[in-house]
């Protein structure tokens, strides 16, 4: 059931006044996110038309825009993810734990996206990687895949990588399996250090090496010894590193997967009101015991909040490492599984678009909306239109 109210609804009524006003700092990139959104599932994009074989209603399905920034566009991309994880899930304990740039470093981030994200993601598996290996902590090869979020629920910069950890791994040796403590992965303190200190030392060696660029209030920081300052007290604090409770079996691990990788920065279900040029939303507050509150902002504020978020051309923000990073992770599992005593799982058979939707969602997207009974027919092809016809989204 489409929402009442879509982050596409906010671009149509605001996208060109917007654009006006921030004609000078838009990307490109931002400004196709913007347009992918407001012709998503339009006339524009084309489609098909569709008749129920019961009641013979009739209704226009258009495109989507496929973009990954678009709250309209991840579910089939979410199914066809999940598919593959499921295939390659161990019987073990699963953990969840979180990385999280402190806030100096977010407000450079923005600035500088591809690079901090980049480190970002390598930090994080050297360290857990490295402190997994430790003979003193768990002696392992360790696999595990990181998904990045750079928000948080109020459309603020946040970026901070989830991880999805096995309980354990292969010893340093090959032979055999070696399993963490119940429900303890590894040292959370230990993994703060190793990872403020990495990741400082990533982002020192990309300065010299000039990969860096500072616009406005961040201008100062190409003086070598202002930076110095900005990073010193970096050093002192205590970095976010957050191992929520394991998930437990592998069918756990897969229902949280299936809500969580393929998010976008808000999505349309939160949104509850556009009135007089202003945003009202839902957002859970952290602060205060998790809270369900409302926040409302100008539309240009929410546009704004909400671009922050778009990652660059190409950016892979699910990144698998380790005994899972992409090259050997069919042979790795081999291994795992022989020294684990299971066997693979059986392959899914093949399911479209509108099975793998249902099975995600439990809705069917077949189903007449009128009478629920019958089923929803392709009978004929809509070409793509143009921009005069864009808001037919029937």
């Amino acid at each position: 059931m489409r929402p009442a109210l879509e982050v596409a609804d906010i671009v149509r009524a605001h996208g060109d006044e917007f654009r006006h006003a921030h004609t000078a700092s838009l990307s490109q990139r931002q400004r196709r996110v913007l347009r992918s959104i407001e012709l998503c599932r339009t006339a524009v994009l084309g489609g098909h038309l569709e008749r129920c074989d019961q009641c013979a209603h009739e209704r226009n399905a258009y495109n989507s825009c496929a973009d990954r920034h678009c709250p309209k566009c991840q579910s089939l991309a979410r199914a066809k993810w999940l598919e593959k994880r499921q295939a390659e899930l161990l019987p073990c304990e699963y953990f969840h734990v979180v990385f999280t740039l402190p806030a100096p470093l977010a407000t450079l981030a923005l600035q500088n996206k591809r690079q901090m994200y980049d480190l970002l993601f390598r930090a994080t598996a050297e360290t857990l990687q490295s402190i997994a290996a430790d003979p003193k902590r768990l002696g392992v090869q360790l696999g595990f895949f990181c998904i990045l979020h750079t928000w948080g629920q109020t459309l603020s910069i946040h970026p901070h990588l989830h991880c999805v950890v096995p309980g354990g791994g292969i010893s340093l040796d090959g032979s055999r399996w070696v399993a963490c403590r119940p429900r303890f992965l590894l040292p959370v303190r230990v993994l703060s250090c190793r990872f403020r200190r990495l990741y400082l030392r990533y982002l020192e060696q990309a300065y010299r090496a000039e990969k860096l660029r500072f616009h406005g209030q961040l201008q100062h920081l190409s003086d070598p010894s202002s930076f110095a300052r900005y990073l010193a007290p970096l050093r002192k604090i205590k970095w976010v590193v957050y191992a929520k409770p394991p998930f437990g079996g592998p069918e756990r691990v897969l229902d949280y997967l299936g809500r969580y990788t393929h998010r976008v920065a808000i999505s349309n279900h939160r949104l509850q009101k556009l009135q007089d040029g202003r945003v009202t939303f839902a957002y859970k507050d952290y602060k205060d015991q998790q809270q369900q509150k409302l926040m409302t902002l100008s539309a240009d504020e929410f546009l704004r909040r909400f671009l922050l978020h778009v990652l660059p051309e190409g950016f892979q923000r699910i990144r698998h490492y380790g005994l899972f990073s992409n090259r050997h992770r069919a042979e790795n599992l081999v291994r795992c599984r022989e020294l684990l005593s299971v066997s693979a799982p059986v392959a899914p058979s093949p399911r479209d678009y509108c099975e793998r939707y249902r099975q995600l969602t439990g809705q069917d997207l077949l189903q007449c909306p009128q009478c629920k009974q019958g089923q929803m027919r392709r009978i004929g092809v809509l070409p793509a239109g143009t921009a005069t016809a864009a808001w037919d989204s029937s």
